[in-house]
């Protein structure tokens, strides 16, 4: 079966946007290999405040080489190439596409959206790109909930931006852990004799 994977970059003090849904604190990397990444999937599901925020940026709220799932109570339901926006009910939609063939399903955001998925018990990972930033207020990884247990799959630390990557296995799901992958090997430099 497809894995949900929530995979978000976050402060070091917890928040996934800033206040106005501002994202120009996240740091880059040229370590990450964000094609390598988006081949991991072909799926993302978002709420519609991710989906607005991507628009606002200039986007069209689709993601490349992925068919996107926008959930809205208050955006009118539509189905265009590589996106749709729906109101039915969030777990029913990702349990029906976790049982169909194909590649992971990226859970892109945001907070509020992931809490009630993993409370539904269909998250199987949390994977975080911890940024070297406090951003002091803003959107929260994760609103209150109950308590979930995680169990620590895979690490990876990025020396030149400080960026920490931690990927997580949620401990009720029986689904196998993700490794990071989409990481480059830092190129050695030569030695000169």
């Amino acid at each position: 079966m497809r894995r949900l994977r929530y995979q978000v970059a976050v402060s070091l003090d917890g928040f996934i946007a800033g206040p106005n849904g501002e994202y120009d604190w996240l740091l880059s990397d040229s370590s990450i290999d964000f094609k390598a990444l988006f081949k991991e999937f072909d799926t993302a599901v978002m709420g519609r405040k991710t989906y607005e925020e991507m628009k606002a940026q200039g986007g069209d709220g689709t993601l490349t080489g992925l068919d996107v799932v926008v959930f809205s109570k208050s955006l009118p339901s539509k189905t265009a190439k590589g996106i749709r926006v729906t109101e039915e009910d969030a777990s029913e939609v990702v349990a029906a596409l976790k049982k169909q063939p194909g590649r992971d399903i990226w859970l892109f955001g945001g907070g509020v959206l992931f809490r009630s998925l993993l409370d539904a018990g269909l998250v199987d990972t949390v994977e975080l790109a911890l940024m070297p930033v406090l951003v002091g207020s803003g959107v929260p990884l994760l609103p209150a909930g109950a308590l979930s247990k995680l169990e620590l799959v895979d690490q990876k630390v990025l020396p030149t931006s400080g960026i920490v990557f931690l990927s997580y296995r949620v401990r009720t799901r029986r689904a196998v852990g993700a490794r990071i992958r989409y990481i480059k090997a830092a190129k050695k430099k030569a030695v000169r004799r």
